[in-house]
């Protein structure tokens, strides 16, 4: 029989993890992971590197296909290619130790993730957590605490839940579409995803409604991009309209 030499072979691992292996490109992919499009310039301030390195580094990534970049007038900006890069991203991050802080910029950085960050396009951290319990205090989320009950699922700290617990209810469906969810959004019977938050050690919001929600939390301009990558402001607009549109009645 002959071989058929176009055949594609084993994926590559190796060549396309070296890409990642650099803290310097590692961080490049950090500060993009929040779906944003960021020109050189910027990607070189939080890779701490010159404007002629970053170009090398951000040739590397373009090879491996982990970005993209798109022209604006007389700028160039860079994303992740494609959702399976911040899912790898994701991944390694649950895989590695935790550096320790040393710094005032270090603990600053921490402080602002851990207080609201992304997490795959929804909002995690102490704001995302908050979040989730209010939907569930209000009623419209029913099945669970929100809280991280390894004895009964089975979950692991900084992983998507493993259970199938939550369910959005008819007054959440209701109160959300109002608020401007779209309604394929707001299914009843489908299981809710969540994630079992990294700082907090309870769940957040996730999957296709936890998105759809933070979409519309930036529309609205109750929450803002911070300056660390992947971190969120809560806006004095979101906390006052956050209290009052879930409010027990």
């Amino acid at each position: 029989m002959s071989q058929d030499r176009t055949s594609p072979g084993e994926p590559d691992i190796a060549g396309v993890a070296s890409a990642f292996a650099d803290p310097r490109r590692a961080r490049v992919l950090m500060a993009l992971a929040d779906g944003r499009a960021l020109p050189a310039g910027r990607l070189a301030q939080e890779a701490g590197v010159s404007a002629s390195t970053i170009s090398n580094h951000l040739t590397v990534l373009l090879n491996h296909e982990l970005v993209a970049v798109e022209q604006q007038g007389r700028h160039r900006y860079y994303r992740l290619a494609t959702d399976d890069v911040e899912g790898v991203l994701e991944a390694l991050a649950r895989l590695a130790p935790r550096t320790p802080i040393t710094s005032l910029r270090a603990h600053s950085r921490a402080h602002a993730v851990r207080s609201a960050r992304t997490c795959y396009r929804h909002l995690a951290g102490q704001a995302g957590v908050d979040l989730f319990q209010r939907f569930i205090t209000a009623g419209w989320i029913a099945g669970g605490d929100g809280l991280h009950h390894p004895e009964i699922t089975g979950d692991r700290l900084s992983s998507s839940g493993k259970g199938d617990q939550y369910r959005l209810t008819a007054d959440g469906a209701e109160s959300l579409m109002a608020w401007g969810v779209a309604r394929d959004r707001l299914s009843t019977v489908r299981p809710l995803r969540y994630c079992i938050d990294w700082t907090e050690q309870a769940h957040h919001l996730a999957g296709p409604l936890g998105t759809a929600i933070t979409d519309r939390l930036f529309e609205r301009g109750w929450i803002t991009r911070g300056l660390v990558p992947r971190s969120v402001n809560v806006t004095a607009e979101g906390v006052a309209n956050l209290a009052a549109w879930l409010s027990p009645r």
